[in-house]
């Protein structure tokens, strides 16, 4: 099933959502072409050290750097799944009783592929509860589709652009140190599903 076919009213909760995230992933297309590659040097270029990924899915982030963190996501599926590679992944509800729910404990908290299934509002309350888990001079990577991906997701709730990753940022008492449209130009991200937004707050 594709994620256009998805009803909009499915939660990333469910199944079907986690089922759609591994027949993408498992394409026979993107396993040749490895067409991952490039994502995951941009995310090890920003340096985010031992990281808290938040709706981690299926633990791709957290292969990319290494298993260098740690992954959070509502969906029961996925985090078996994730927990299948090694990762370590967790629901909300066991991530608040494990070692890792501590002060200061992570160098990064990254929200790829997130923000844009939630309003603002909720996406701030979300962030909001894992703000004093990052370090200072900690950052903040805030990764979201550009409006053809956007487009592409039957779930998708609200396009979250450069103007909106710099709000939450705000909201949350963080500065905006980088921002920038990749693998694209910000033009092509119209037309191409996979251009993304790239948003790096610090947290002083």
């Amino acid at each position: 099933m594709a994620y256009a076919d998805l009803d909009p009213s499915s939660s990333t909760k469910e199944k079907i959502y986690s089922k759609c995230l591994l027949e993408s992933q498992e394409a026979w297309w993107r396993r040749l072409l490895n067409v991952q590659a490039p994502y995951g040097w941009n995310l090890r270029r920003l340096h985010p050290g031992f990281t808290l990924d938040i709706g981690c899915g299926l633990g791709r982030h957290l292969l990319h750097l290494g298993g260098n963190g740690v992954g959070i996501d509502h969906n029961p599926d996925s985090v078996r799944f994730a927990r299948a590679q090694g990762l370590e992944v967790f629901t909300p509800e066991d991530f608040r009783g494990s070692p890792f729910n501590i002060p200061q404990r992570f160098d990064s908290l990254l929200l790829s592929h997130v923000a844009e299934h939630m309003t603002q509002a909720e996406v701030i309350t979300l962030l909001s509860s894992y703000r004093e888990l990052l370090k200072p001079q900690g950052k903040l990577i805030v990764i979201a589709p550009q409006e053809a991906g956007f487009r592409r997701d039957a779930t998708h709730r609200e396009f979250v652009d450069f103007q909106k990753a710099r709000e939450i940022a705000g909201t949350l008492r963080l500065e905006v140190i980088k921002e920038y449209s990749f693998p694209l130009p910000r033009v092509f991200g119209k037309v191409f599903y996979f251009n993304e937004f790239v948003s790096v707050s610090l947290k002083k």
